[in-house]
């Protein structure tokens, strides 16, 4: 079964040092996000496709992709 997809694009707002044994952070604002919901933190982890991992930046402008199975969708109304 194919995927649905929707990309958005965010910016890193500022990066979180690590404490009491959790993960440096990225606070990533996505700009088509509702005020309430626009700010999400992940892991400060990336790959390239050759598994080389690297850190964001503070103002780095970044893709985020919502991804789920076609049985997970509905037609949306036209």
């Amino acid at each position: 079964m194919g995927k649905k997809r929707k990309k958005l694009r965010g910016i890193v707002e500022k990066v979180i040092k690590p404490s009491l044994g959790q993960p440096e952070k990225a606070q990533i604002a996505i700009r088509e996000a509702e005020d309430l919901y626009r700010e999400i933190r992940v892991e400060n982890e990336v790959t390239n496709d050759k598994g080389e991992k690297a850190r964001l930046k503070p103002g780095a402008e970044v893709d985020v992709t919502v991804e789920a199975d076609s049985s997970a969708t509905i037609k949306k109304p036209e």
